[in-house]
């Protein structure tokens, strides 16, 4: 498709417009009612988002990073209509605002998000993001799921958006991977885990909590496992609404994980399935 690699010299080049003009939330909104935009980079997430049925409607590219065999594979399965734009370093570092990680940028479309309803009728184990807003912890969570067994994961609106570039690139493409979606706003989210046949776990420190390791907890179903916000955790409401609350049993007198440390541990207790040694994430 070298035809349709244009070169850019200047940040007012129209072409540049998704990568200078907007940050990630108004891609977010972009050709609304449509779905809006978002922007991956590096060579290996660009390549999964392509490969798991995302379209790309443009990228930006390193002039120095063209030849590179890891480029050249993503350049054979561009479509046709995605305009390939490339640069000299020095001006793509002006129109990022950071150096450029790994020599590429890519511009999505967003895909429609499936309904919870629709994630949920399939799922054996899910995990649910109450407010996560940090894109690296939220990116290590998916990579975490996808190697851990987890089958879906649900998020309330307070959270990051997976799709943000430093989410899917801590996730090394998962969020393309695991299927995802928001909670409505309105409405309680547990009631709806409840309704679907899920078993409410909160990841709390709270007194009544028991530990993760605890045997009923691999006496229930369906599980759907709860993480709270960085800064104050899950709301009370929830905890209140859970089946079960959870803690990983702490020594040397730490009191907690990060969350995305602690779902590792809780997808590896509660949704790990053994999986014939397969190693690809």
């Amino acid at each position: 498709m070298t035809e349709n690699i244009f070169r850019v010299e200047s940040l007012d080049d129209a072409r540049v417009a998704l990568y200078t003009e907007y940050n990630e939330p108004q891609l977010l909104h972009y050709n609304e009612p449509n779905g809006g935009i978002f922007i991956a980079e590096t060579p290996m997430v660009i390549a999964r988002a392509m490969e798991l049925g995302m379209r790309p409607v443009s990228m930006l590219v390193e002039q120095g990073a063209l030849a590179a065999e890891a480029m050249q594979q993503i350049l054979s399965a561009v479509p046709e209509e995605t305009t390939v734009l490339t640069a000299e370093l020095p001006v793509i570092n002006k129109i990022t605002g950071y150096t450029l990680t790994r020599g590429v940028l890519a511009a999505f479309e967003r895909p429609k998000l499936p309904a919870p309803a629709d994630i949920l009728r399939s799922a054996e184990c899910v995990a649910v993001m109450e407010n996560v807003v940090n894109p690296t912890n939220l990116g290590a969570i998916f990579r975490s799921a996808a190697a851990l067994g987890v089958d879906a994961i649900l998020i309330t609106r307070g959270s990051t958006d997976p799709y943000y570039r430093r989410a899917s690139r801590v996730s090394m493409g998962t969020v393309f991977q695991i299927p995802w979606t928001y909670f409505p706003e309105e409405g309680n989210y547990v009631d709806t885990l409840h309704e679907a046949g899920f078993t409410v776990i909160s990841m709390a420190l709270v007194d009544r909590a028991i530990p993760l390791t605890d045997p009923v907890l691999k006496t229930v179903g369906r599980r759907a496992i709860v993480f709270g916000t960085e800064g104050t955790g899950i709301c009370g409401e929830t905890l209140a609404a859970s089946d079960y609350i959870a803690i990983i049993p702490m020594q040397r007198g730490v009191d907690s994980l990060n969350v995305a440390a602690s779902s590792a541990v809780a997808f590896w207790e509660l949704c790990s399935k053994t999986t014939g040694g397969e190693n690809n994430v």
